[in-house]
């Protein structure tokens, strides 16, 4: 498998990067920018491949422009500013066909307008993720994940305490993506519905940004309650 992550030399794509990099997963950091999309990939590579990390680079690391990133991967994360969602999603349209899962970790906060950071946008479509299920197109599966990862945790070395919520329309997506989000330590995924339920999940993000901001630390999310069943895939 093949992982396209689009916006991955910023801080949230590049830590995904990493840590799936570090469980043996090929990835292809995508950029508007080739060049700098290659210079991600090769600092990846740089610290992966030195201390206790070095024997965990089993996996391909490569950067190329968002397109070409995409027409090679078999998922495709779309990691960048709510601000530049509709014209990415345009752009790479062409590429995204049958079979490709689009995982949008879009939050449409008010600061893409000017606003605060801690509250979100009102959607047309309802959600970030649901308007990127209308610009994809009905042959793109689209997952909504990996809103709440703090991105300077994604780049520590220790284990994650968050949970993941996955939303979606088409569940064998959904448990790929859910998979997925297992492959980094500490974190739970768990199977969060239909993918309007994105609305929900952006709006903690903005929450957490708030709180983030108040003390000073890196807060995430634990759901508490469910059976083990519910973190199995």
């Amino acid at each position: 498998m093949t992982i396209a992550i689009v916006g991955g030399t910023g801080p949230a794509g590049s830590g995904l990067a990493l840590r799936w990099a570090e469980a043996g997963e090929s990835i292809v950091i995508g950029s508007r920018d080739r060049e700098r999309a290659a210079q991600k990939a090769a600092e990846i590579r740089d610290r992966l491949a030195g201390g206790e990390r070095g024997s965990a680079l089993r996996a391909e690391i490569s950067g190329a422009e968002n397109s070409d990133a995409c027409r090679s991967a078999d998922i495709v994360v779309l990691t960048i500013p709510f601000e530049s969602q509709a014209e990415m999603l345009k752009r790479l349209k062409p590429v995204l066909g049958p079979g490709h899962i689009l995982v949008d970790a879009t939050v449409p906060l008010a600061a893409s307008v000017g606003g605060r950071a801690t509250r979100t946008l009102g959607v047309w479509q309802g959600s970030a993720a649901e308007q990127a299920a209308e610009l994809a197109g009905e042959h793109v599966a689209v997952v909504a994940a990996f809103h709440n990862l703090a991105a300077d945790l994604l780049h520590g070395d220790g284990p994650i305490d968050c949970d993941v919520i996955v939303a979606s329309d088409h569940p064998e997506a959904s448990a790929r993506v859910r998979r997925l989000a297992r492959k980094i330590p500490g974190v739970r995924a768990i199977d969060g519905g239909k993918l309007e339920n994105a609305r929900i999940v952006e709006q903690i993000t903005a929450l957490l940004i708030g709180l983030n901001i108040r003390q000073k630390g890196h807060s995430g999310i634990r759901i508490t309650g469910l059976p083990p069943r519910a973190y199995d895939i």
